[in-house]
């Protein structure tokens, strides 16, 4: 049943639901489960970047709604299966974007979800069904002075032919699509 990740044409809602069937099935893809919340591993490609997100208890509130809404993932283009997967550990994703001349899908699951007074936010680990193989998080933070921060940890390693053999463009798709998650949870939590 698998395809791998890269596609000619999109897949269509037949194809997607069979694929978030099978990947459900599967285990994680690599072995630094949940590091995403501490140091993370070496001989990975390791990103952490930060964007102020605003001021005060309305703001973290909103950045919250943004996050529990996936609204960085859609503003850097991508669709979701299921459209709003419920941010429980556990819970399997298929996302699909574009990257000329392919169609993407990668299959996630959530591994953590963080819901404290000061910080919100969830992590996804790849399944065999996505080019990488890591863990993204997506962490909104409010510090003692009200200043609230969106953060993205991730690591991760090539896991398809493809991604080995383009990997300084697979990292620079990285990098602009962690500029876009940034920006995105930004501009839905100034528009809540």
């Amino acid at each position: 049943m698998s395809h791998g990740p890269f596609w000619i044409r999109k897949p269509g809602p037949d194809r997607l639901a069979a694929l978030l069937e099978e990947q459900s099935a599967l285990p994680f893809t690599y072995p630094e489960v949940g590091a995403t919340a501490g140091e993370l591993p070496p001989g990975s490609f390791p990103l952490r970047e930060s964007i102020a997100v605003g001021n005060g208890n309305q703001i973290f509130e909103r950045a919250a709604d943004a996050i529990r809404a996936w609204a960085a993932q859609h503003a850097a283009g991508f669709e979701l299966l299921p459209a709003t997967p419920p941010l429980e550990p556990g819970q399997t994703l298929v996302l699909t974007f574009r990257s000329f001349p392919f169609f993407v899908t990668g299959a996630a699951r959530v591994v953590y979800v963080v819901d404290e007074p000061e910080r919100f936010g969830f992590a996804y680990g790849t399944l065999p069904g996505h080019p990488e193989s890591g863990e993204e998080a997506f962490i909104v933070e409010r510090d003692g002075e009200g200043h609230v921060t969106f953060t993205i940890t991730a690591f991760s390693r090539p896991q398809v032919l493809l991604t080995r053999l383009g990997g300084p463009v697979a990292r620079l798709v990285q990098k602009k699509t962690t500029r876009r998650y940034l920006q995105g949870l930004v501009d839905a939590a100034s528009l809540l």
